[in-house]
C-alpha cells in the first residue's frame, strides 16, 4: 500500500502555499474502511479554526459499501488533531486578509491518516497563466531534448 492516499491538485493551483503543517484526522472506523478502499476527494474541502480547535470540512469521504446500518456521512466536519501551539500559529496565519488552511494531501504515516495542511494565500488569474506558461516552455524543451538525443 503506498502512503499517499489523495492529493490536492486543485489546491496547488488555485493557492500559492506559504507554509504547511501536518496533522492528524479524527476518524470513525467506516471512515478509515472507506479511506483504504481509495474512496475519497479533497477537491474543494477547506480548514478552520473554530472554538480553539481545528476542523476540516467538506473532505468528501464516501460511505463504506459492506458497513451495516451504522454509516458516516460523506461530507461531515472532522477533527483536526494539533497541539495547542500548533493550532494557534495557524489562527494567528489564517487570520491575515487573503490567507485560508487548504487541505493539501492525505497519506498514512505509521499505520495513521495524516492530512497535510497548508496555509494558501489565493492565485490571481495572470499567476496561474504565468504557471501554465511556464510548465508548457519546460515541457516543449524537455520534448525537443528527447527528440535531440534521439538522433
Amino acid at each position: 500500500m503506498s502512503a499517499e492516499i489523495s492529493n490536492n491538485r486543485k489546491a496547488l493551483h488555485d493557492y500559492i502555499i506559504e507554509s504547511r503543517i501536518e496533522a492528524g484526522i479524527e476518524l470513525l472506523g467506516t471512515e478509515v474502511k472507506s479511506i483504504r478502499a481509495g474512496h475519497v476527494n479533497l477537491r474543494g474541502s477547506y480548514a478552520r479554526i473554530e472554538n480553539n480547535q481545528a476542523w476540516l470540512f467538506d473532505a468528501d469521504i464516501q460511505p463504506y459499501a459492506r458497513a451495516s446500518h451504522e454509516n458516516h456521512e460523506p461530507k461531515r466536519k472532522r477533527r483536526l488533531l494539533l497541539h495547542r501551539r500548533e493550532i494557534e500559529q495557524l489562527f494567528s496565519e489564517a487570520n491575515v486578509s487573503g490567507r485560508t488552511l487548504v487541505p493539501l494531501r492525505l497519506y498514512w504515516k505509521a499505520g495513521c491518516v495524516k492530512v497535510e495542511i497548508g496555509v494558501g494565500k489565493g492565485k490571481h488569474a495572470a499567476d496561474k497563466r504565468v504557471n501554465l506558461k511556464s510548465r508548457e516552455e519546460k515541457r516543449e524543451a524537455d520534448r525537443t531534448a528527447a527528440n535531440f538525443n534521439r538522433r
